[in-house]
């Protein structure tokens, strides 16, 4: 199985330098990786093309802001005559050792799965057991760096939605990957999810990582927000809504090791946004991550 892994980035060059360092000895001849430049263009194409060669096809392209725009331009940027089987790695992303090749052995018929990210405290979201559906519950186990889908299926349900997400022109600054898979079990292309086992991984950041407390709890505020209208747009029972907007309060608790206690109120404020549809006084920048 060839694979097509797409990366939207705002230039950050060090950052793609450690992703492509990952990938140097992964990469085979029937692999494409595509890097959406959004700033920095000439400096990631003369990265790019410190590492490009015969049996590593690395295309380097451009796109409005936003990662899901990013990442829908990237996959349009692929061979449009082979069904690569998709990843979307952040530019904070690096694969261990073997795990394309993990990748690789997943069976012809394969659709879609996810795989775990971890970073520096450990696996992100525990994924539930292989074998386990995919519902409407269980689609927050997944972020974008965990999804894996084929080309076709990807293009069949429409790719993220280019309003939603990181960067996006729009309050709602998370949840595109959650979107994704919940307009994928509605077109009916869920059955045979393949959650796989924790040995397949790949590697980032936590979120807040290198981020002032200001810059912090303005990206958890933001996040709130994509995802407070997320269970709005998707029809969640009210009941469910209260308490993911309650829980939000407790957010700083139960992350001390990467947040503090009273992160929780700006992820409650920002669900709360979310779900009204509308910023509650001065939001100041929309996009939850400018650098």
């Amino acid at each position: 199985m060839d694979l097509g892994l797409v990366v939207s980035t705002l230039g950050r060059v060090e950052s793609l330098k450690r992703l492509f360092d990952s990938l140097s000895d992964q990469l085979l001849a029937g692999d494409t990786l595509v890097v959406v430049a959004q700033r920095n263009l000439p400096e990631v194409e003369a990265l790019a093309s410190v590492y490009r060669s015969e049996s590593r096809r690395i295309i380097v392209t451009t796109s409005p802001p936003g990662a899901a725009r990013g990442r829908n331009a990237g996959v349009a940027a692929l061979p449009a005559d082979r069904d690569l089987l998709l990843n979307f790695p952040n530019d904070t992303t690096w694969y261990p050792s073997g795990a394309l090749q993990r990748m690789r052995l997943l069976p012809e018929d394969f659709r879609a799965g996810a795989l775990t990210v971890v970073d520096e405290n450990g696996p992100k979201f525990v994924l539930p057991e292989p074998g386990a559906a995919l519902t409407r519950w269980t689609v927050w186990s997944v972020i974008e760096m965990g999804i894996l889908i084929r080309r076709s299926v990807f293009d069949r349900i429409g790719g993220f939605d280019p309003e939603i997400g990181t960067g996006a022109p729009t309050p709602w600054q998370a949840g595109e990957a959650t979107d994704l898979l919940l307009k994928l079990i509605r077109a009916g292309e869920h059955p045979g999810f393949a959650w796989q086992p924790p040995a397949l991984t790949v590697g980032g950041i936590s979120d807040p990582s290198g981020l002032s407390s200001a810059e912090r709890r303005h990206k958890l505020r933001g996040y709130g927000r994509g995802l407070g209208r997320l269970v709005t747009r998707w029809r969640y029972p009210l009941w469910w809504r209260f308490a993911f907007l309650g829980g939000g309060l407790f957010f700083g608790l139960r992350n001390r090791g990467t947040n503090a206690l009273l992160d929780g109120w700006w992820v409650f404020l920002g669900r709360l946004e979310g779900m009204l549809g509308r910023t509650l006084g001065p939001a100041g920048a929309l996009t939850a991550v400018t650098r």
